[in-house]
């Protein structure tokens, strides 16, 4: 690894700023680590493309995702986090200190090393999808349904997270087409039911999507089912993706214990990664919860669990 420019020595360096990073930030800051966080490409992470957020505890009328966001970044900051603008973009954990590379241009090495870097929504991967997001084709109802009042849209996805976005969807649109692959979904039971009670929500079963037709903005969706062959193309104005989130680990691959879909396994009840002074927390190790609520407590987890790995080793 070729490091002609001065590296830059942190004693614990956080990388991601959702509710993990920041909370861990507000811990690791008043233990006095001195913690330096990088807020990646999304300051704030996926909270920042959800409107209300009514399942925090603290926040008895709600509050906007983005907000809250802020809220605790000025928190940690106000504690003496030092929180950068900047994005991790390949990582040398070879050796301690471990080495974090900053935008692909510098290098800084860290006594301890919190990692969270939460999760991103997947896509289907169609080329029509990729030509029209942000025209039409979104991962957010809840950020981007306003925008389809009294519409007709479509939402791909069979889990909890497609029916939760497919019943906001109802409230606001004329009518929703939900396609769901099989002749059954994933979600639990009284999700599914809300589902089906809603009449103004059309389930496609064993359906797949052909293509998201449109110039410059959505204009229909090209449905296949899957046993017949048969194709229809609905009008729509909009398509939502739903399908899931995947972890944002890539960097670490090489270095950190992963499970099959990506997700960073740490030591049960501990946010001890493989390798000793690094550590996970939030969504990139948490795929069961994935709540505003559980990142913040798995980043006070990473916290305390560095505060303690720095004075063992004699480096706090």
């Amino acid at each position: 690894m070729h490091m002609a420019q001065e590296i830059e020595h942190v004693h614990c360096l956080i990388i991601g700023s959702g509710p993990a990073g920041y909370t861990a930030a507000i811990y690791a800051a008043r233990a006095n680590l001195k913690p330096v966080l990088y807020q990646g490409i999304q300051p704030g992470g996926q909270l920042t493309i959800t409107t209300e957020v009514e399942n925090y505890p603290g926040y008895p009328s709600g509050i906007q995702g983005p907000e809250m966001m802020i809220d605790f970044e000025k928190q940690a900051s106000r504690m003496g986090a030092d929180i950068r603008f900047g994005m991790a973009t390949k990582v040398d954990f070879s050796g301690k200190p471990y080495k974090v590379e900053i935008d692909e241009e510098k290098w800084i090495s860290a006594d301890a090393v919190i990692v969270s870097t939460g999760a991103s929504a997947k896509w289907l991967g169609l080329e029509s999808e990729q030509r029209l997001n942000g025209f039409g084709v979104s991962a957010c109802a809840v950020c981007d349904g306003f925008f389809f009042k009294g519409k007709e849209v479509a939402i791909v996805g069979a889990g909890d997270t497609a029916c939760e976005e497919a019943l906001y969807l109802s409230k606001l649109c004329t009518n929703v087409h939900m396609i769901v692959r099989k002749g059954e979904m994933r979600a639990s039971k009284v999700m599914q039911e809300r589902v089906q009670k809603t009449s103004n929500i059309m389930v496609y079963w064993h359906s797949e999507t052909a293509e998201v037709v449109g110039g410059n903005k959505v204009e229909a969706v090209r449905i296949r089912n899957t046993q017949t062959g048969k194709e229809e193309t609905v009008p729509v104005s909009a398509f939502f993706v739903a399908i899931g989130h995947e972890p944002n680990s890539n960097i670490f691959k090489s270095w950190l214990d992963m499970d099959g879909q990506g997700y960073i396994q740490t030591v049960p009840g501990t946010s001890k990664t493989n390798l000793e002074g690094i550590f996970a927390a939030g969504d990139v190790q948490d795929k069961i919860y994935r709540q505003a609520v559980t990142a913040a407590g798995s980043g006070c987890m990473a916290a305390l669990d560095a505060e303690r790995y720095l004075s063992a080793a004699g480096l706090h």
